[in-house]
């Protein structure tokens, strides 16, 4: 699995109301990332997740709960169908057996590293019609997920973060903690939803902007959710 190192900084997250396609609760506020975390390249593959968890329970699979409709090798596709009970599960004995702590993104670390460094609609500026070289979504995916790190990745060598499976966020789901100058938010203390980012195979170009956003309550599995992991810097010896 490979890991980019994420640098500290500042950014403004959300939307600016003149952004189409923007949605309720995407108010720009600044926000400073004060510490270094590592967040993994590509989207926690099938056979990363059999690998740690001795199960694939991917819809869009070659084995068996596609039901046909994916054929050839898919260990390379995202993991689908975990909720995110199941993706903390993953991240907590992963952490057991490798010695290091990995966990999800949280919300704001999620858009700051989806933008790397960028202020537009997307990671690569605000032209819809370059979307299909970063993203898969409706209109390029032929209604399935792809193999992770295909299209071109953001300025921070990210890939799949806009499009393919939407991705768990540690956050639950709410009103942003504060519209004020705010360091290292992490969500509201409770709530019945967490926070999924980056649009899927399936949606619109509005639900792949860097800013949008859904939400599902921890238990659900969906073929268009997935994650990607975070872990603490630095790494243990």
């Amino acid at each position: 699995m490979k890991l980019n190192l994420i640098p500290p900084g500042e950014f403004l997250m959300g939307s600016p109301e003149s952004e189409p396609g923007r949605s309720y609760n995407e108010t720009q506020h600044l926000v400073r990332i004060t510490k270094p975390f590592y967040l993994s390249a590509h989207e926690v593959t099938q056979a990363q997740y059999e690998q740690v968890m001795g199960k694939n329970p991917s819809y869009f699979s070659a084995s068996g709960n596609g039901k046909g409709r994916v054929s050839g090798d898919t260990t390379q596709f995202p993991v689908e169908q975990v909720s995110w009970n199941d993706a903390v599960d993953f991240c907590s004995k992963l952490s057991e057996q490798e010695g290091d702590q990995y966990r999800l993104p949280t919300e704001a670390e999620w858009e700051y590293a989806c933008r790397a460094g960028t202020t537009t609609a997307y990671s690569f500026g605000n032209d819809v019609a370059r979307l299909g070289e970063y993203a898969w979504y409706g209109a390029n995916s032929k209604n399935t997920t792809h193999t992770v790190g295909e299209l071109k990745p953001n300025a921070w060598d990210l890939y799949d973060m806009q499009g393919n499976v939407f991705e768990w966020c540690q956050d639950w789901y709410g009103p942003y903690e504060s519209l004020q100058v705010v360091s290292d938010p992490t969500g509201p203390a409770s709530g019945q939803y967490r926070v999924v980012r980056g649009g899927a195979f399936n949606v619109l170009p509005r639900g792949v902007r860097a800013a949008s956003f859904n939400y599902y309550r921890p238990y659900v599995r969906s073929l268009t959710v997935g994650f990607r992991l975070a872990r603490t810097y630095p790494l243990s010896p």
